[in-house]
């Protein structure tokens, strides 16, 4: 901030320079040039609020203009997967960017920012945790929960948004999730009943999937009362987690026995993905 010079008592009182005439004088101008600048000078700074201003708040980072989504692609993802989340995203002109292992390993928590939601998919949840630094799941925990980005975890995803021993991001407080009963009995793939609160039912496409117990609110339940689907906060941030994949288009079904069309699963899995962008809770138990 600048400030104003002031004229002298003297120029003040003249018009003209110190050359005053009697020695009364000289001293009064002197008293004057003195003291005067002593009582303004340090009121022109007080006036910045110097000394007076309470400590900033613990600074957080806003969002930026990127796209909305984040689309994880990198190693372990499924490619099938992402082209069927790829296709639900333009289906609803939900704008998007696309990056890989190395592309998330070098964003800062700034760069991660730049979008609302991040969008984690099926494949193999070791391999996406071993492809991704420690670091970087740490800036992705640290987004969600400090800074509010969202996060939507689909299959392996889940898997690494929860506790996982293979770098997971730990959204969860430490709670780390276990396959769906159905991995024990020896299946991999099939379709499996899912349950929401005002008793309806989907029929549903699962391969390899978690059920989400110990985290969250419930969204949908498998066959035996396991969470299929939950939602919560994560500090200021939005988490969705799916165990089961709603997305998986026509060419997924062959030769498995759907009484769901696939209209209908992919139906609901835009709610979700709509409800992860917008931070909005759905209906639970």
């Amino acid at each position: 901030m600048g400030f104003a010079v002031l004229p002298y008592p003297s120029q003040l009182l003249t018009g003209g320079s110190l050359l005053a005439t009697s020695t009364a004088f000289r001293w009064l101008a002197l008293i004057f040039s003195v003291f005067i600048p002593m009582i303004f000078i340090p009121m022109i700074f007080a006036g910045c609020g110097a000394g007076s201003r309470p400590p900033a708040a613990l600074a957080t980072i806003p969002f930026g203009n990127g796209p909305r989504v984040l689309l994880f692609v990198g190693t372990g993802t499924s490619a099938n997967d992402v082209a069927a989340i790829k296709s639900i995203l333009d289906n609803l002109k939900i704008d998007y960017a696309i990056a890989d292992s190395s592309q998330v390993n070098a964003m800062s928590e700034v760069d991660l920012m730049s979008h609302r939601l991040l969008i984690v998919p099926g494949g193999n949840s070791i391999e996406i945790g071993q492809g991704l630094t420690l670091n970087s799941t740490a800036i992705i925990r640290d987004a969600v929960q400090r800074n509010g980005l969202h996060y939507l975890g689909i299959c392996a995803g889940a898997f690494l948004g929860g506790a996982s021993v293979y770098n997971g991001v730990d959204l969860t407080s430490g709670v780390g999730f276990n396959f769906f009963a159905d991995e024990q009995r020896g299946s991999h793939k099939e379709t499996v009943n899912i349950a929401f609160p005002d008793n309806s039912v989907l029929n549903v496409y699962w391969e390899d999937g978690p059920q989400l117990s110990g985290w969250g609110e419930v969204v949908a339940k498998y066959p035996d009362g396991t969470p299929a689907i939950t939602e919560g906060q994560a500090g200021n941030g939005f988490v969705m987690f799916t165990g089961v994949h709603l997305e998986a288009p026509a060419e997924w079904r062959a030769g498995l026995p759907f009484t769901t069309p696939v209209s209908t699963d992919i139906a609901y899995a835009k709610t979700v993905i709509q409800s992860a962008l917008s931070g909005t809770s759905l209906p639970h138990f």
